[in-house]
């Protein structure tokens, strides 16, 4: 069986230490330990005391409370993990085995696609219409279910559109995935970084009960480094996904499990922090793309930190991409990692200084490549 690299995650390894500018991450300026704590003396007595022995692996029982009230859940139906991309990788792995037939949301994070695929699934893929605003297109979707569809996967809000999906339309995904009883995995990382409103997106727990959503600490919470997130799940099927956990990372660590408590606990502070980046950020980036004379376009996102920008030239998005790497110091996500050409995958929730410094060294590079 061949092997699918995971495109995205492989240029950011590659080269994300390696730029001046590094606008190919998918969340917002880090939160930093001082922050996260606060002027509280307590609160570092608390933390310098942890004894750094193994956790509970799925996640202590005030964790898993705080992420269940996040999501509207129980706390029996939440499982911790190494970030959502663990999440991801024992849902997938629990679930789709060859031969079977899983349908993605595109462009999107390629993660669960490349998944299936080494699992030796058959994937395709139903779009969000550019022409719609980013909607997505439930005639397409209804078109590639098949009646052996095992898995539909989505992102909620979209990345790397922004897109938040409404009521109407996820209760059309969950009624393809029914009718055929597929399961449907709700990536839901991007819950709290609306660009908006202050109403947090809401999840998609409850609507079905062949449901799995994942969340994570790294975008709307500002805290990629502590890799936690987490997977909520019917019972029987987080039980599957514990064993699977078990092989693949045994559990995050104490440390991580110690301040994400301390993070949710202070989730309103950390949403205001991030929206407020988010906000500024994309305002910047928007009176950018607007001066550019045409050579950029942006559908607004609703949410994010993140713009799809398209680019008039003749040139792949990977061509794109590594100009503005070699040329500029600049790294992007180009638009072949998401399933699409012509589009740029830039990060704007970054402190406004470092943003219109790497924006403006991109338009130096763009101009060069202009008839």
């Amino acid at each position: 069986m061949s092997f699918t690299p995971f495109a995205l995650e492989e240029w950011q390894s590659r080269y994300e230490h390696s730029v001046d500018y590094n606008l190919a991450d998918s969340g917002c300026h880090p939160v930093a330990l001082g922050e996260l704590l606060g002027d509280d003396p307590e609160a570092v007595r608390r933390l310098l005391a942890i004894d750094l022995h193994y956790p509970p692996v799925g996640g202590t029982d005030p964790l898993r409370a705080l992420i269940a009230d996040w999501q509207g859940a129980e706390a029996g139906h939440v499982l911790v993990t190494v970030g959502a991309a663990e999440a991801n990788a024992i849902t997938v792995a629990g679930l789709v085995s060859p031969g079977d037939h899983v349908v993605v949301m595109e462009p999107g994070y390629r993660q669960v696609r490349g998944l299936a695929l080494n699992a030796g699934a058959e994937v395709d893929a139903f779009p969000l219409d550019p022409g719609n605003g980013w909607r997505p297109d439930l005639a397409a979707l209804e078109s590639v279910v098949r009646p052996d569809t095992k898995l539909i996967a989505i992102t909620n809000p979209n990345n790397p559109v922004g897109t938040i999906l409404t009521a109407s339309e996820l209760e059309a995904v969950v009624a393809v995935a029914e009718r055929v009883g597929a399961w449907v995995l709700a990536d839901e990382v991007y819950r709290g970084t609306e660009r908006l409103t202050d109403e947090i997106t809401p999840s998609l727990w409850g609507g079905y009960d062949k449901l799995v959503c994942v969340g994570s600490l790294s975008k709307a919470f500002g805290l990629p480094g502590l890799r936690l997130g987490w997977l909520v799940a019917p019972p029987a099927m987080v039980e599957a996904a514990w064993r699977h956990h078990e092989y693949a990372t045994i559990a995050t660590s104490m440390l991580s499990m110690h301040l994400a408590e301390v993070a949710l606990r202070s989730r309103d502070r950390l949403l205001t922090r991030n929206r407020a980046l988010i906000r500024d950020g994309y305002d910047r980036l928007s009176t950018w793309v607007a001066d550019s004379n045409g050579l950029l376009s942006v559908v607004p996102p609703q949410s994010t930190a993140l713009a799809f920008v398209r680019y008039d030239l003749p040139l792949t998005s990977a061509e794109v991409a590594d100009a503005l790497r070699t040329e500029g110091s600049v790294l992007v996500g180009a638009g072949e990692h998401f399933g699409i050409e012509s589009h740029l995958r830039i990060t704007h929730g970054l402190e406004p200084h470092y943003l219109t410094a790497a924006l403006t060294n991109i338009t130096k590079v763009l101009r060069n490549y202009q008839a």
